[in-house]
C-alpha cells in the first residue's frame, strides 16, 4: 500500500488536529485505500505575528507551504502535499463602521498547484480588535487577557472563546483545509471548462 505523506508547516496542536480531522474525512476521495502520514515542521510564515488583513493571511499560508516545499527538495524528503496554515485579523468598513473578523486560512499545494481555502469568520469585540490592531499586542496573548485564561491559542483558541467554544481553533482550520485540498479530491469539478446550458 501506497504512503501520502502531508507535510504541515507547524507543530501546534489544534493545527495538526485539524489536518487529522479534515483527512478523516476527505482521505477516501483524496486517495482511496492508501494511507496517510501526516509530518509535522514548524516553518517561518513570513508575516507578522497576528495578521491584519486577508491578504497578509493569504501569504503567511502559501508561504509556509512554500517553505515546507524548499525543506522537501533540499533534504529528499517523500512529501506528497504541503499544507500552510495562517490565522488571523480581516479588517473592514461597512456601514461605515469598523469591523475586525477572525478567519482561518490553508494552503495546500501539490508541489505543482496549490489552492486556498478559508473557515467562516467570527467578528471580535472593539476591546479585543483595539489591544490587537492599535496597541499591537499578539492575538494569544490578548485573547488569554480578554478571557483571563491562559494558553488559549493551544486550546480552543480565541474562535472557541468568542463562540463560547461552539466553534474551535480546530475545527476552524479543519473547514480551511477540506476546502483547500477540494480540488485535488474534487477533480472533475475543478476540471470542467464550461457549464452547460
Amino acid at each position: 500500500m501506497t504512503r501520502i505523506v502531508i507535510a504541515v508547516g507547524s507543530t501546534r496542536k489544534p493545527k495538526l488536529g485539524a489536518v487529522q480531522a479534515a483527512l478523516d474525512e476527505i482521505a477516501p476521495l483524496l486517495a482511496p485505500s492508501q494511507q496517510f502520514e501526516i509530518v509535522a515542521v514548524e516553518v517561518d510564515s513570513g508575516v507578522t505575528h497576528t495578521p491584519s488583513t486577508r491578504e497578509e493571511l493569504m501569504r503567511g499560508a502559501r508561504q509556509r507551504a512554500e517553505a515546507l516545499q524548499l525543506l522537501a527538495g533540499e533534504n529528499s524528503e517523500p512529501w506528497n502535499f504541503f499544507v500552510g496554515l495562517e490565522g488571523g485579523l480581516d479588517s473592514i468598513r461597512e456601514n461605515g463602521e469598523a469591523r475586525v473578523f477572525l478567519e482561518s486560512w490553508a494552503y495546500v499545494s501539490n508541489g505543482e498547484r496549490g489552492h486556498f481555502g478559508r473557515s467562516g469568520a467570527v467578528e471580535l469585540p472593539e476591546p479585543l480588535a483595539n489591544e490587537v490592531l492599535v496597541h499591537g499586542v499578539e492575538l494569544s496573548v490578548a485573547i488569554d487577557r480578554f478571557a483571563q485564561q491562559t494558553g488559549i491559542r493551544d486550546a480552543q483558541g480565541a474562535w472557541g472563546v468568542l463562540s463560547a467554544n461552539k466553534i474551535t481553533r480546530q475545527e476552524a482550520f479543519r473547514v480551511a483545509v477540506i476546502a483547500a485540498f477540494a480540488p485535488f479530491y474534487n477533480c472533475a469539478m475543478y476540471r470542467k471548462s464550461a457549464v452547460a446550458g
